[in-house]
C-alpha cells in the first residue's frame, strides 16, 4: 500500500472523465438531433453533408426561378388569350364589312372598332413583366439545375410573328382597314394568317409551361433524395442515442462512486501505522 501515488484513483478519474465526455456528446446529439456535433465526430461525413446542403439550397433557388418563369409564361398566355378574342372579333368585323347591303359609311362605323382592336393588340405586344419584355424576339433563359445549367424557352415574339406581319399588312394597306369591301377582304386574309400564328405562339407557351413544370418536379424529387441522403449522414436515431445516453449516465454515476472509494485507499495505510 502506498500513500503518495494512488493509481486506482488515477484510473478511476480517467474512466470518469471519458464517461463524462461521452455523456456530454450524447446529450448534445439528443438536443441538436444531429450525429455530427463537432467536426471530429465524422470529418468526411461533415464534408459530404455540407455539399449536400449547399446543393439543396441551390435547388431551392432553382425552384424559385422555375416558379417565376411559370408565372411569366402564364402571363404571356393571359395576354395572348385577349389577342385571340380581339382577332376573332376583327375577323367577324371584316366579314360584316363585306356585306353588300352595307354602305361605306356603315363600314366606317365598323372600322372604328376595328382600329381600336388593332391598337389594343399593338399595345399588348409592348407589355412587360417586372420590366422584362413578355414578347421579345428571343426566348428567356431559365436556370434548371444546381450547376446553373439552363434552357431557352421558345420565343413568343408578336413583332415578327405572323400576328405582327398580318397586322402590319393591314396598317400599310393602300386602302384603310375595312372601310371598303375590298380592303375588308384583304384584312380578313391577314387576320386568318395572324390567327394561325397566334395558335403557334400559344402552342409554344404551352410547351414552355410543360417543360418548366416537368423540370420543377425533377428538382423536387432530387431535393427529396438529397435530403434523405443527408439525413442518413447527420440525423441521429433517437431511440439508439437515448440508450447510449442512459449507458453513459450510469457509467458517470458509477465512476463517481468508484473514484470516491479509490480516494479512500491511502487512508487505510494509517491503520498499519497505528
Amino acid at each position: 500500500m502506498v500513500i503518495n501515488t494512488n493509481t486506482a484513483a488515477m484510473a478511476s478519474a480517467r474512466s470518469l472523465a471519458w464517461s463524462t465526455t461521452q455523456l456530454g456528446k450524447s446529450l448534445a446529439r439528443l438536443s441538436s438531433g444531429s450525429k455530427i456535433v463537432s467536426p471530429e465526430d465524422d470529418a468526411a461525413g461533415l464534408a459530404q453533408s455540407m455539399r449536400f446542403e449547399a446543393q439543396i439550397n441551390r435547388n431551392s433557388a432553382v425552384k424559385s426561378n422555375l416558379g417565376n418563369a411559370v408565372s411569366f409564361t402564364q402571363t404571356q398566355d393571359g395576354f395572348l388569350q385577349k389577342v385571340q378574342a380581339s382577332l376573332d372579333r376583327m375577323s367577324e368585323l371584316s366579314v360584316l364589312a363585306q356585306d353588300i347591303t352595307k354602305t361605306n359609311t356603315d363600314r366606317s362605323n365598323y372600322n372604328v372598332e376595328f382600329e381600336q382592336l388593332q391598337n389594343y393588340i399593338s399595345d399588348i405586344g409592348q407589355k412587360t413583366y417586372n420590366s422584362v419584355s413578355l414578347f421579345a424576339a428571343t426566348g428567356e433563359t431559365v436556370t434548371i439545375d444546381s450547376n446553373a445549367a439552363s434552357f431557352a424557352m421558345a420565343a413568343i415574339d408578336m413583332a415578327t410573328s405572323g400576328i405582327g406581319i398580318g397586322l402590319e399588312e393591314i396598317y400599310n394597306s393602300s386602302t384603310s382597314a375595312i372601310n371598303t369591301s375590298t380592303s375588308a377582304a384583304t384584312a380578313l386574309l391577314n387576320i386568318q394568317t395572324a390567327i394561325q400564328a397566334l395558335a403557334d405562339m400559344r402552342a409554344n407557351v404551352g410547351a414552355n409551361i410543360q417543360r418548366l413544370n416537368m423540370t420543377d418536379d425533377q428538382v423536387t424529387i432530387l431535393n427529396e433524395n438529397l435530403s434523405a441522403a443527408n439525413s442518413r449522414i447527420k440525423d441521429i436515431d433517437v431511440a439508439q442515442e437515448a440508450t447510449e445516453f442512459a449507458r453513459y449516465n450510469i457509467l458517470v454515476q458509477s465512476g463517481t462512486a468508484m473514484l470516491g472509494q479509490a480516494n479512500m485507499l491511502p487512508s487505510m495505510a494509517l491503520q498499519l501505522i497505528g
